[in-house]
């Protein structure tokens, strides 16, 4: 069994949860509160933020110039790539940068991402990825589904953009890249090093479901 393998069996059942969840289903099938949605598009900004210097820790604890590169890449796929999306809807929506700064950053989101970036500056290469890979595909894994359940859902007026943003080539192709290389870093653990792999994706996993919950439940 691969590695990734074994970090989806480990969470098999609180994945399968994300689908169920009021927020994942509104944006399925296009009834979400847009008020909802405009929080989360702030709150998931600030988590981008964080997460971006996950991949930025990544680069400090890098042992070769290669996965150096790699974490460096995403630093800007992000920026450039993901934010962007966001960027549209705080267009749509009038989110000034002002906004921005004078939003508090909910509990549910500082703990998540304070947990990531506890796990980055304590661990090594493959620790950084399993933090960060459990967000990326899960992504991924989400908008699939909801296109398999709705296939209109990628046009629908506001919310399209976003399942859109999660299916495209790049952004699948990304997951691919971080997956193989996670592979690679991992060839050689121990059981004992696996396990706690496991430990850092399930705990993200949950903090991804507690990260749904708040965008639906408006918790600050």
């Amino acid at each position: 069994m691969s590695t990734v393998e074994r970090l989806l069996n480990a969470t098999e059942d609180i994945w399968a949860g994300y689908h169920e969840k009021p927020f994942v289903q509104g944006l399925k099938n296009g009834t979400l509160d847009v008020k909802k949605f405009r929080r989360y598009i702030i709150q998931d900004y600030w988590y981008l933020m964080d997460y971006t210097k996950v991949f930025a820790v990544g680069v400090a604890k890098s042992k070769s110039v290669e996965v150096m590169k790699l974490f460096a890449k995403y630093i800007q796929a992000i920026l450039d790539g993901e934010v962007n999306v966001h960027n549209g809807y705080m267009a749509d929506f009038g989110i000034t940068q002002e906004e921005l700064d004078r939003t508090p950053i909910a509990q549910d989101n500082r703990s998540y991402t304070s947990y990531m970036l506890s796990v980055a500056y304590k661990g090594g290469e493959a620790e950084v990825l399993t933090a960060i890979f459990s967000c990326a595909y899960s992504y991924e894994v989400i908008a699939r589904r909801i296109v398999e359940e709705n296939p209109a859902a990628p046009d629908h007026p506001l919310y399209g953009r976003w399942v859109r943003g999660y299916i495209t080539d790049r952004y699948t192709g990304n997951n691919v890249i971080l997956k193989d290389m996670l592979e690679r870093l991992t060839a050689d653990y121990t059981e004992e090093q696996l396990r706690y792999l496991e430990e850092i994706f399930t705990a993200c996993s949950r903090y991804e479901a507690s990260f749904w919950d708040m965008a639906w439940e408006e918790r600050t």
